[in-house]
């Protein structure tokens, strides 16, 4: 299996790259990890601006990737949910999980719609940086459950 971090904008706080570096590097000893920056839309109103935005994520999407889209109407997991789900995904033989984070106003319709799982990792509001950090931890904090390493606890 592979996960395909997708989102919108690059990281700009250097200490928050620094914390995705590491967590990637921790994860991808468990699977491989790719990471897809989509180009953030140049001005603009925002329906247009989504539209954009939207078209580069369809394409970075293979057209057989589970889909989850972090939406704050999403659902929620704990973390020892989360590796229930990915443990689902394995025994689901499903070859790539995209996770996508949209940008500033959010995603298009046609990407929440070709979303399969909508997942929101907190009702708190968190920057997109942020969201990406607590992605990619979480993602390694399951796998860490999942072979029931220390880190989880």
């Amino acid at each position: 299996m592979r996960f395909r971090l997708i989102w919108v904008g690059r990281t700009r706080s250097e200490h928050l790259r620094a914390l995705l570096e590491d967590y990637t590097k921790r994860l991808s000893r468990f699977v491989r990890c790719e990471v897809t920056e989509i180009r953030e839309a140049a001005g603009g109103e925002a329906h247009v601006c989504l539209e954009d935005e939207g078209k580069r994520i369809m394409a970075s999407l293979a057209s057989d990737a589970l889909a989850v889209l972090l939406d704050v109407e999403g659902r929620q997991w704990s973390s020892p949910e989360l590796a229930t789900e990915v443990e689902r995904w394995q025994g689901r033989a499903v070859k790539e999980v995209a996770f996508v984070v949209g940008g500033h106003y959010g995603v298009a319709p046609r990407v929440r719609t070709r979303a399969d799982i909508r997942w929101s990792l907190s009702p708190l509001t968190l920057t997109h940086e942020m969201a990406r950090v607590v992605l990619v931890e979480q993602l390694y904090r399951a796998y860490t459950i999942m072979r029931g390493l220390p880190y989880q606890k």
